[in-house]
C-alpha cells in the first residue's frame, strides 16, 4: 500500500474512534470510574470497563521503549500459572497469586508489603481445577478488594488493612464448581461466574451487593426461563437475519430430557459493562459432556455471548456461536466494547474473538450480527458464518458428532484451546485496530460415552494436539485486526502461542508476553517492528499492564507458566494426551522455560 494512503487510512480511522467515543449520562461505580479515569492507575483488570486495555500514558513510548529496564521484582511464592495483572490504586499495588490465592499490598514508594492475606482453602480443590489453578486477579471499589477464591468463596477484604469484611459462597467444590475468574464491580454490585464445565456444572453469572455480599441475581446459562432470567418477548437473538425473540424454553428445547441440568456453559472468562446500556456482557463456555452424541440439540445457551440488565440480571440479548458443540471452543472469552466504524457506519460495537476461530462484531445495543471472519485463515472446521442466520456452517470431515463416538477425528484446526482462549486482546483507538494474541494449533479428537457421576470428570473425549500444519513453523501469531471490516491487517508470527493479555498504549506501543517468558513491545501501526524484548524468569501468561508512580511511567507482568498452554510443566504431567491434549502439543516448551512465580516491572532509567 502507498505510504501515503495508508496514513490518511490509519488517521481516518482514529478519526471516526475519536468522534464516537463521547461520554455517556449513566452512573457507574462513582468511585472505580474516578480511579479509571486517573491514567496513573491501573483500576481494573483490563484498565476500564469496556475491556480495552488501552493506557493513555506516553512516557514510555515506540522512540525509548528500547532503553526501558527492570526498575523491580516480587516473588508470589506459588509456582503454578500466574494469568491475571495486579491492580494499582494511589499509590498501593493489589497482587494475586494462583491457589491458595495468596493477596498482597504493596506500598509503589518502598516495595513493602503492606499486608499479607492467604486464604485457607481445601487442597482436595486442586484436583478439580481443570487446567491449572490460575486465578485471573482482583477488582478493587470503595476500599474495598474483591477475591474469587478457587473453592468458589467469593471474598471481601479491607483495602487498608486486609481484613476480611464479608465472604459469600458461590458454588460447591466437591461438584466441581471451582473459580478461576477475576471479579468484577459494575455500579453497586460485584459480578462473578464459576468454573467446571468439565464436572457437568450448570454455569451462570451472579451478582453481589459490594457492602454486604448478599446475592442479588444469578442467571443460569441453560434451564428454564425463569431460572437464565429470560424474557420470552423481551429477550431477543440473532435469527433469520434480524433481531427476534427469544421464544418460550428457548434452552430447553434444544436438550434431550434433562441434560441441561448439567448442561455446562460456564462462565470463567472476562466481563465488561455500558452504562449507556446498563449492560453487563460475556460469553458462556462449553456444553457437557465432550461427546456431542450423547447431548443432541443445539444445547442453548452454552457457546454464547450474553448481554444483561446489570441491577436484575434480565437478559437484553443473546447470541450463540457454536450451537451443538463438537470441540470445546468454549465462548467464554472477553467481550471488547468499542464505538468504531463496521462497515463505513458509525456502530456500538461488541467484539469477541473466539476461541472456535471467528473473529464476531455485533452491535451491542441491539445485538445485530455484523461480522464474524476467521481470524486465523488456517480454521477448517466451518467454512463461514452464514449471516443469515448466525451459524457457522460446519465441514462434514471434521464433525465429530457426525463420525460418532469411538472415531478419532484428525486434523481439526483449532485444537480445542481456541484460535484464541482467554488471554484478553487489546483495542488502540488511535488505529482503530484490535490487538489480538492467538494459538496455531491443531487437534486430532476422539469422543467416547462417559456416565455422569456428582464430583467427577464429565469429559467423554480424548484429544492431541500439536502445531498447525503448513504454517509459519510456530504455534502463535499476535495480530493486528479491523473489526469493522473482520480483516486481519497485520501478523506477527511466535514460536509458541501467544497466552498473554495484550496492552495498547498513547506511546504508540503494543506489547505482550510469550510463553517463553518475554515481553515484547512492537510498534501498534507496524507489529512485526519489534522495539523491546527482556527474558522474565518464567513462561508469561500473565496480562501486561503499565501505571505512573510520582512522575515516572512504569510497565509489568506476571511471569509463571501454566495455565492450560503450560499444564504439564505446571502439574507434572508427561503423556500427551494428559492436560486435555495440551501435554503433547506444547512438550517442547519445557526447553525453553522452568516453573516460577514472580511480578516484573519496567521502567526508563532515570
Amino acid at each position: 500500500m502507498n505510504a501515503s494512503v495508508e496514513r490518511s487510512n490509519w488517521l481516518v480511522r482514529g478519526a471516526c474512534v475519536a468522534l464516537m467515543s463521547l461520554p455517556t449520562l449513566a452512573l457507574a461505580n462513582a468511585d472505580v470510574e474516578k480511579n479509571i479515569a486517573n491514567s496513573k492507575n491501573w483500576a481494573t483488570q483490563a484498565g476500564d470497563m469496556f475491556n480495552q486495555r488501552y493506557s493513555k500514558l506516553n512516557q514510555i513510548n515506540k522512540g525509548n521503549v528500547g532503553k526501558m529496564q527492570v526498575a523491580w521484582t516480587f516473588s508470589t511464592g506459588v509456582l503454578r500459572g500466574h494469568e491475571g495483572s495486579p491492580l494499582v490504586i494511589d499509590g498501593t499495588m493489589y497482587l494475586h497469586s494462583p491457589f491458595p490465592n495468596k493477596v498482597f499490598a504493596i506500598d509503589l514508594e518502598t516495595q513493602k508489603i503492606l499486608w499479607k492475606h492467604e486464604p485457607k482453602q481445601d487442597p482436595a480443590v486442586i484436583p478439580q481445577m481443570c487446567c491449572d489453578t490460575v486465578n485471573r486477579g482482583l477488582a478493587y471499589a470503595e476500599g474495598k478488594i474483591f477475591l474469587q477464591q478457587a473453592d468458589s468463596n467469593l471474598v471481601a477484604l479491607d483495602a487498608k488493612s486486609g481484613k476480611v469484611l464479608w465472604t459469600v459462597k458461590n458454588g460447591d467444590p466437591k461438584l466441581g464448581a471451582v473459580n478461576t475468574n477475576a471479579p468484577h464491580v459494575f455500579k453497586d454490585k460485584v459480578i462473578t461466574g464459576i468454573s467446571g464445565g468439565e464436572w457437568g456444572v450448570r454455569g451462570f453469572l451472579a451478582a453481589y451487593d459490594i457492602n454486604t455480599g448478599k446475592q442479588v441475581w444469578k442467571g443460569y446459562s441453560v434451564g428454564p426461563d425463569s431460572e437464565m432470567l429470560m424474557d420470552p418477548v423481551k429477550s431477543t437473538t440473532w435469527a433469520d437475519g434480524k433481531v427476534t425473540p427469544v421464544g418460550p424454553d428457548s434452552s430447553l428445547k434444544t436438550w434431550k430430557d434433562d441434560q441441561w441440568k448439567t448442561g455446562g456453559g460456564t462462565t470463567w472468562g472476562w466481563y465488561s459493562y455500558d452504562k449507556a446500556t446498563n449492560a453487563v456482557y460475556y460469553g458462556s463456555g462449553n456444553p457437557s459432556t465432550w461427546n456431542p452424541s450423547q447431548r443432541p440439540g443445539d444445547n442453548k445457551w452454552s457457546m454464547s455471548i450474553w448481554s444483561r440488565d446489570v441491577d436484575t440480571g434480565k437478559v437484553n440479548w443473546v447470541y450463540q456461536m457454536t450451537p451443538f458443540d463438537e470441540w470445546d471452543f468454549d465462548g467464554i472469552n472477553e467481550m471488547i466494547l468499542a464505538d468504531i466504524p463496521v462497515k463505513g457506519k458509525p456502530t456500538k460495537a461488541l467484539v469477541h474473538f473466539d476461541r472456535n476461530g471467528f473473529g464476531y462484531t455485533l452491535d451491542r445495543v441491539t445485538g445485530a450480527l455484523l461480522v464474524a471472519e476467521k481470524f486465523d485463515p488456517t480454521v477448517n472446521w466451518a467454512t463461514h458464518v452464514d449471516m443469515k442466520s448466525g451459524r457457522p456452517q460446519v465441514v462434514a470431515k471434521y464433525s465429530t458428532a457426525k463420525n460418532g463416538p469411538d472415531v478419532n477425528t484428525k486434523g481439526i484446526c483449532p485444537a480445542a484451546l481456541g484460535t484464541k482462549d482467554q488471554q484478553p486482546a487489546s483495542f488502540d483507538p488511535n488505529t482503530g485496530l484490535f490487538y489480538v494474541p492467538t494459538n496455531h494449533v491443531c487437534m486430532d479428537y476422539e469422543p467416547f460415552k462417559v456416565e455422569y457421576t456428582a464430583g467427577q470428570p464429565y469429559v467423554g473425549a480424548t484429544l492431541s494436539m500439536f502445531p498447525t500444519p503448513n504454517s509459519h513453523g510456530g504455534m502463535g501469531n499476535y495480530i493486528a485486526w479491523d473489526a469493522g471490516t473482520g480483516k486481519i491487517v497485520q501478523t506477527k508470527a511466535e514460536k509458541f502461542s501467544v497466552w498473554s493479555g495484550s496492552l495498547n498504549t498513547a506511546g504508540g506501543l503494543s506489547c505482550y508476553g510469550t510463553l517463553e517468558g518475554y515481553l515484547k513491545c512492537v510498534d501498534a501501526k507496524d507489529i512485526n517492528k519489534e522495539l523491546f524484548k527482556f527474558k522474565t524468569p518464567s513462561g508469561i501468561i500473565g496480562n501486561v499492564f503499565t501505571y505512573e508512580h510520582k512522575g515516572k511511567q512504569y510497565m509489568g507482568v506476571f511471569s509463571g507458566i501454566g495455565g492450560w498452554a503450560g499444564i504439564g510443566m505446571a502439574a507434572g504431567l508427561e503423556k500427551d494426551t494428559d492436560g486435555l491434549g495440551a501435554v503433547g502439543g506444547y512438550k517442547e516448551l519445557s526447553q525453553y522455560t522452568e516453573l516460577g512465580g514472580s511480578l516484573t516491572i519496567f521502567a526508563l532509567p532515570n
